[in-house]
């Protein structure tokens, strides 16, 4: 058997998990449902997530990671990498996709076979083990939650703290939640030119909603320039998604952990010049890491993003955080003044 066909070998596993009652039942069906907290949002949460583990391939020990993700009622999606989960050794080879569904407290899921062979998986536990169909056992997955690298990252000697869960009196229309978080929709009354900027952020789980309505907001440098903001775990990773900056540039890997995880986008942001004219003279640009990983390597930014709230010009700008109708959950936000 080739790795290739190893690869395939995960295109059809059965799920089992041991949970409660299934929460994206007919009555939470709407598209704009959103779950702040993993234990009410049942089935569906539980069985998305990231498993990574070895499969067997001919004797040769092979890495692979697999994304699980809830798309509604009973309905799930998967992802499949080979050498690990992204950022995590995955090797580039691009990842096999599938669909699966949810009967009760147990999930399947399931794609068409190839040269005739497929594989299924049993999950108990957090542990995802996959077998021939002669139930020779290939490999064990377990159950993964990443933490960025960044997360708690403190701020550094002369950087200008906006949230640290003791007031949002650092932006206009600041809101923090009863659980202590910013809420979207906040523009910071200190305005910046260049600088570093650490954002700690939460998806909310919507697991019916799909594309730009899964979890939307965005972080705009200067007020100008977008990094999306979206629940797009498990999918292709676009300009529109997260790491993307906004009809620009996609990022480098999808680096989107599942939703009700705690993200970070670590930016460094350099403005655009001006001459004595207002003529602008050079682009602004940014690098971006999300999670830990470079998904935006100094990108040139030769425009503001169509929904900015700040024109471009030579004047600095705020950090805005927009609120497009989802509910989204930030912390530990700081930036250091940078000198170009």
């Amino acid at each position: 058997m080739r790795i290739s066909t190893a690869t395939a070998l995960v295109f059809s596993m059965t799920v089992l998990i041991a949970s409660g009652p299934n929460a994206a039942a007919q009555d939470d069906s709407d598209p704009k449902k959103a779950w702040l907290d993993g234990e009410s949002a049942g089935v569906p949460f539980a069985l998305q997530g990231e498993y990574s583990g070895t499969i067997d391939a001919d004797g040769n020990s092979v890495k692979l990671g697999v994304q699980v993700i809830a798309m509604g009622g009973d309905q799930l999606a998967w992802s499949a990498y080979m050498g690990g989960l992204p950022g995590d050794g995955w090797s580039g080879e691009e990842p096999r996709r599938g669909k699966g569904e949810i009967d009760g407290d147990t999930g399947r899921l399931f794609a068409d076979e190839e040269n005739g062979e497929h594989a299924h998986g049993e999950l108990a536990d957090g542990n995802l083990t996959i077998y021939l169909p002669d139930n020779l056992k290939l490999g064990e997955l377990q159950k993964m939650h990443r933490q960025s690298p960044t997360v708690g990252a403190a701020p550094p000697e002369g950087a200008v703290v906006l949230f640290d869960g003791t007031t949002a009196d650092e932006f206009q229309g600041g809101r923090i939640s009863d659980d202590g978080y910013l809420m979207e929709g906040v523009t910071s009354h200190k305005t910046f030119q260049s600088y570093k900027l650490h954002l700690e952020f939460m998806t909310s789980f919507m697991p019916n909603a799909r594309g730009q309505g899964r979890a939307n907001s965005g972080c705009y440098l200067q007020g100008r320039y977008e990094v999306q903001i979206l629940d797009s775990f498990g999918l292709t990773g676009e300009y529109n998604e997260a790491g993307g900056i906004y009809e620009i540039s996609k990022p480098s890997v999808n680096m989107c952990f599942p939703p009700l995880s705690w993200q970070t986008y670590d930016i460094e942001f350099h403005a655009a010049v001006y001459d004595d004219s207002g003529m602008k003279t050079k682009d602004a640009w940014m690098t971006v890491r999300h999670n830990g990983v470079v998904v935006q390597d100094h990108v040139s930014l030769p425009r503001a993003t169509r929904a900015a709230p700040v024109k471009e010009g030579p004047e600095p700008g705020p950090v805005y955080l927009q609120n497009h109708g989802n509910p989204i959950r930030f912390r530990n936000i700081w930036v250091r003044p940078l000198q170009d």
